[in-house]
């Protein structure tokens, strides 16, 4: 999951080295902490929060059929 969040945000992104996706296990959650590089933060939420809310729901999907929950935290 990790690396396709990477591979997702860093084609959005215009500093693409400054991508960082830390992954926190837990029981029945994993936290995705996504960090991006100063002033990309705009692209990787989107208008209206549009792109930020597709992410989730592609992560949120695919964590569903492993039967876990997940929840992806965008920091800049």
């Amino acid at each position: 999951m990790r690396m396709l969040i990477e591979t997702i945000v860093k084609e959005l992104v215009d500093n693409p080295s400054q991508v960082q996706v830390t992954e926190v296990q837990g029981e029945k959650t994993t936290v995705y902490e996504l960090r991006v590089g100063q002033g990309d933060l705009g692209k990787v939420i989107g208008k209206k929060g549009n792109t930020a809310r597709s992410i989730r729901t592609l992560l949120t999907a695919a964590s569903a059929k492993k039967g876990k929950r997940a929840v992806l935290e965008i920091l800049e």
